[in-house]
């Protein structure tokens, strides 16, 4: 197990509009304000579309919105995003996965980051998953 305390946290609220690719938009947000170790906190909006990543699927799974964003979640490093969205539509089903590039804002998407101050968090290669897994450290 890898952790680390944070006795600080700084918060960034953003709202992306009309057309931006909301993975884009997020990873930019995270550079533009350096952010090391953030989170969501809240995030509210539509899709007009959206491309996810389904539990244990190998390719991406395209739909077509308009979408409600039900929630939105997940860690941000300087050098990548681990991120799960879930999306309702107009017959109320709802549908998650990883978010990847694609998913296009319909009219808006209010957001709020938190990054937590000491700790850093990195996306390194973990041969146990095969994935780029978070790793920790810093704090204190």
């Amino acid at each position: 197990m890898q952790s680390a305390e944070s006795h600080s946290l700084r918060t960034i609220a953003s709202r992306f509009t009309p057309g931006e690719d909301l993975r884009d938009a997020i990873e930019r947000l995270a550079h533009e304000h350096h952010v090391e170790a953030g989170c969501i906190l809240s995030a509210v909006g539509s899709l007009t579309a959206a491309t996810l990543r389904l539990a244990g699927a190998e390719t991406f799974a395209r739909f077509t919105g308009p979408f409600e964003i039900v929630s939105l979640s997940g860690t941000i490093s300087p050098n990548g995003v681990h991120l799960h969205l879930s999306i309702a539509g107009a017959d109320g089903n709802t549908i998650g996965g990883h978010l990847v590039h694609g998913c296009t804002v319909h009219t808006t998407v209010e957001i709020v980051v938190a990054d937590m101050g000491g700790v850093r968090f990195a996306r390194v290669p973990d041969p146990a998953t095969g994935y780029k897994e978070l790793n920790i450290w810093g704090g204190g």
